[in-house]
């Protein structure tokens, strides 16, 4: 696409994005949970931050990240296991409930006998088709690569969670049983997968021995320009063999957390964005800083952290590898030990 043109269609995408979510009077639907909006929209829970980026927000930074795409950054060479290193470590903890971050927000997770993934985005763009940024670093394990999954878990519908190549690509579609937000399931339905299991906030299903709770998050959801918060975004909270582990999807920091921690505190890992948090002005209201993602641990009562969502693809503008130091450093001086604050190299598994 000639540069001209790809300037055009970014500032026609800024102008849109500048009114895209509802205002704050918006009618909530009869009967059900604020959350729930009369004209079949969904919002984020009282006490989040609001929404009030404009356009003379998003201009700029839509021609920064096109700028940025010319000029990846470079991974340190400790960021990223090797392959080798990748299969030893799961190798080391095969049967043990573990993690192996994948890059992202994609775990693989073993928990109680059950394979579970989360938000697998696992191919070279967050977009679609040639659109979207192009991540500076490959996932740990390619879909051939994976082992059989028995859960899917998918946070919300952007391209950097809902990947649909990888969607499609996957094997097992008779067998897999995908868990996501409200109205997000037919997604899934309309790429074969046979048991779809659909959640409103604090509603849960078990499956595999594994109790699966919707839970909520400060962001919103979008697939193209025009179905903003059609569907819902949501973290999850898994309890199985007396654990509990948080994954947080996207989410800003908000009063919801410390309802989330009065429900299931202690929690024994919780795995919570720590990137994408530049500038502020229009990114507080979707993603947390290092700092907020401490307090969200610390809100729900969270025992030791993983810190995911940095170091894979330049999706916002504070230094691709920023996050993780001060990540600990925030963990250090909440009261955390060193040991339970951890920014993990892609492809590396953890116990627990």
């Amino acid at each position: 696409m000639q540069p001209k043109r790809h300037l055009t269609l970014l500032a026609l995408l800024a102008l849109l994005l500048a009114g895209c979510t509802p205002p704050p009077d918006a009618a909530q639907a009869p009967g059900k949970p604020y959350h729930h909006l009369a004209d079949g929209r969904f919002r984020n829970p009282p006490g989040s931050p609001p929404r009030e980026a404009g356009f003379t927000d998003f201009a700029p930074f839509f021609f920064g990240q096109f700028l940025r795409s010319f000029d990846p950054p470079t991974p340190p060479p400790e960021h990223v296991l090797s392959p080798e290193a990748v299969q030893a470590g799961r190798s080391a903890h095969a049967g043990q409930d573990h993690i192996t971050w994948l890059g992202h927000a994609a775990f693989l997770m073993r928990m109680q006998g059950a394979t579970l993934l989360t938000d697998p985005y696992l191919s070279e763009r967050a977009g679609f088709l040639v659109f979207g940024p192009k991540r500076f670093v490959p996932a740990a394990l390619s879909v051939a690569q994976l082992p059989p999954i028995d859960l899917l878990l998918i946070s919300h519908n952007h391209y950097d969670h809902l990947d649909a190549a990888t969607v499609e690509a996957m094997p097992g579609k008779d067998r897999i049983t995908v868990v996501v937000p409200l109205r997000l399931g037919d997604f899934f339905r309309q790429r074969g997968y046979a048991n779809v299991v659909e959640l409103d906030w604090y509603d849960s299903t078990e499956q595999r021995g594994v109790k699966i709770t919707a839970v909520p998050a400060v962001h919103f959801s979008r697939r193209t320009l025009f179905d903003t918060n059609r569907t819902l975004w949501a973290g999850f909270m898994l309890e199985a063999g007396g654990k509990r582990v948080y994954f947080s999807g996207d989410t800003a920091y908000g009063a919801t957390f410390k309802e989330i921690g009065q429900r299931f505190a202690p929690v024994d890992l919780a795995l919570i964005g720590i990137g994408a948090y530049e500038p502020q002005a229009i990114m507080r209201a979707s993603h947390a800083t290092p700092e907020e993602a401490v307090q969200i641990g610390r809100d729900i009562g969270a025992r030791r952290l993983v810190g995911m969502h940095w170091g894979t693809v330049t999706l916002t503008q504070e230094p691709a590898f920023e996050a993780a130091p001060r990540f600990r450093a925030a963990g250090a001086a909440s009261g955390y030990a060193a040991d339970t604050v951890l920014p993990l190299k892609i492809g590396e598994t953890l116990g627990f």
